[in-house]
């Protein structure tokens, strides 16, 4: 029996900047992912309040982080969700902060899954990513890469996409790429073949 529930997609904006070329590209993901029928929802990770990971002596072996603060709603997003769509620009070489910070408090759950063995998959998701830099260096794309791909695996997401955009710097700018917009719609259809 076909399962007709649609699919959850959860966007998380890892830039600092509100209405800009990261935000732009997600929404277009999200916008077609809508359209062929996701229940879509964006997060932003700056507006939200929590601390970096503190590294815990006292940490629960079973995955869930022991600081209560508003990553606990991220972390109910991601695991209700059925696809992922983390979107970041590159900020020295790598992903932002917020989307660095974000991620490293997902170590509890890598502990749980790596080290004490008490954690079981829940549900394979979908996942994808989108990132912008000024600058043309692959390398840092290569190396922000890296960081999402090791954060997909320990939330139990398989990556199934990628968009890299370089040199658009200029707030808005992302809207004059068409290769960039039509590789973020193509996203947005990939992130619900799971």
């Amino acid at each position: 029996m076909k399962n007709n529930k649609p699919k959850r997609i959860i966007g998380i904006s890892g830039s600092p900047r509100r209405h800009g070329n990261t935000e732009i590209l997600l929404d277009r993901a999200l916008e077609v992912a809508k359209r062929k029928g996701a229940k879509v929802k964006k997060i932003f990770i700056n507006e939200l309040k929590f601390s970096p990971c503190q590294e815990c002596k006292n940490i629960r072996k079973d995955g869930v982080c022991i600081i209560r603060d508003d990553w606990q709603i991220l972390c109910s997003e991601i695991e209700k969700a059925d696809g992922i769509i983390l979107a970041s620009p590159i900020f020295f070489g790598s992903v932002s902060a917020q989307t660095k910070m974000m991620i490293d408090r997902f170590q509890c759950l890598w502990l749980a899954k790596n080290i004490f063995k008490t954690y079981k998959t829940k549900k394979r998701k979908a996942g994808a990513f989108i990132c912008v830099e000024a600058s043309n260096r692959k390398d840092f794309f290569i190396n922000a890469k890296s960081i999402v791909r090791n954060f997909f695996t320990t939330i139990d997401t398989d990556y199934r996409g990628e968009l890299f955009c370089s040199e658009i710097d200029k707030k808005g700018t992302a809207r004059e790429h068409p290769e960039c917009l039509k590789k973020a719609s193509n996203i947005g259809k990939r992130i619900l073949s799971l």
